[in-house]
């Protein structure tokens, strides 16, 4: 009953929509109307705004690590806190406050791996800037981050429960690009720092 309490908590902490929140701040229009239509950081800098767009990625990312840092100091075991770590990530994918849709969950995921162990989080963040740097295509970046992930996982901590829930939110991550895979290989999809569209 704990473990449920702990994951419910963890859902609704990742159900806060910061890039709705910061575009509310900054009296931007809702990021659901523009560009992507996900209500994340880089569909939020497609408005031209970098400081909404900075409040929205560090929003993101601090209510992944928020979950997997405050399961581990309630004394929850490594895998109960990666849990928690997935349930703040599927809150962003399918947020409560969004009628259950969301974003894509690439700054929620690297907040959670940080949670867990930062140098796994350091290996997603070298690559996600790499290819993001290299293609300036946000969701090439967010894949091959997402591959990277599980292997780094497996490299640093050895085949366990927390890397299989890391292995998990890399699969959703996936999932949830799978239009934007489509915009890639058809050569349609938008790049960084791009217009609203």
């Amino acid at each position: 009953m704990t473990l449920l309490l702990l994951l419910l908590a963890a859902y609704l902490l990742g159900s806060i929509p910061f890039a709705i929140v910061s575009s509310r701040l900054f009296g931007l229009a809702d990021p659901r109307k523009y560009g992507s239509g996900n209500p994340g950081a880089t569909n939020v800098l497609r408005s031209g705004n970098k400081a909404a767009a900075l409040l929205t990625l560090i929003g993101d990312c601090a209510k992944g690590w928020l979950a997997v840092w405050l399961a581990a100091r309630l004394g929850f075991t490594a895998a109960e806190a990666a849990l928690a770590g997935l349930a703040a990530f599927l809150g962003h994918a399918f947020s409560l406050f969004l009628r259950f849709n969301g974003g894509k969950g690439v700054a929620t995921a690297l907040g959670v791996l940080a949670g867990v162990d930062l140098r796994i989080a350091l290996a997603a963040l070298i690559v996600w800037l790499a290819v993001a740097f290299l293609t300036r295509y946000s969701s090439a970046a967010a894949l091959s981050a997402a591959v990277v992930t599980p292997l780094a996982g497996l490299a640093l901590l050895g085949p366990s429960p927390a890397v299989a829930v890391l292995a998990a939110i890399s699969g959703i991550l996936v999932w949830r690009h799978a239009p934007n895979i489509r915009k890639l290989l058809a050569g349609t999809e938008s790049k960084i720092g791009g217009s609203r569209g």
